[in-house]
């Protein structure tokens, strides 16, 4: 993602005002109404939703110290890369080169919140959900005010009640009859020599 002040095409430090302004003409030129059977319908979609992340970050942090990227406490800015280093992995990951971006992750000393969130990238591709999620919860823990690390979480947290919708009732529950057997059986072979 770009540079928020970018997004909206005003400087950075600019006021209130200017932000909001910027805003309202960026809405009414890529609206979904504007859009409504054209084929360009799905790009309108996109860069609205890019203006919107854009000018909720701004509202949220205009007046912090540092402003874009320089928030106190943060390493990276609105979806910002912090180095060169991390849009290689970003890229890498994109590509599905999953030995090379775990590979540079690994090599990388700087373990900021822009590196859990690649690294937990990293565990979704490989299809690891656990890591994935406690890495991204790290990432937002570190910078909690990154809209791209939260809605990545969403996403990831959408697809597992998924999955786990799609499992309940096939035996990967610990609800079924047999499991709860072999628990049993368990216990019993433990507390006494009856069996």
């Amino acid at each position: 993602m770009q540079n928020p002040y970018e997004v909206l095409g005003v400087r950075e430090g600019a006021s209130l005002e200017e932000i909001k302004a910027a805003y309202r003409e960026l809405v009414k030129k890529y609206h979904p109404d504007k859009h409504q059977d054209n084929p360009l319908q799905d790009l309108a979609e996109e860069k609205l939703q890019e203006i919107n992340e854009a000018y909720e970050y701004l509202m949220k942090n205009h007046g912090k110290a540092g402003g874009y990227g320089g928030r106190a406490g943060s390493s990276s800015g609105y979806g910002g890369y912090q180095s060169q280093e991390f849009a290689e992995v970003r890229r890498m990951i994109d590509r599905g080169d999953i030995i090379g971006a775990e590979a540079a992750l690994s090599r990388s000393r700087n373990r900021n919140a822009e590196w859990y969130f690649l690294y937990g990238m990293l565990m979704l591709r490989k299809g690891w959900y656990d890591e994935a999620i406690s890495n991204v919860q790290r990432a937002i823990s570190m910078d909690p005010g990154n809209m791209e690390y939260r809605n990545a979480m969403n996403s990831i947290m959408a697809t597992g009640a998924g999955y786990r919708t799609q499992a309940f009732g096939r035996g990967y529950t610990t609800n079924d009859e047999l499991c709860r057997l072999l628990q049993c059986y368990c216990c019993a072979d433990a507390l006494c020599d009856c069996i």
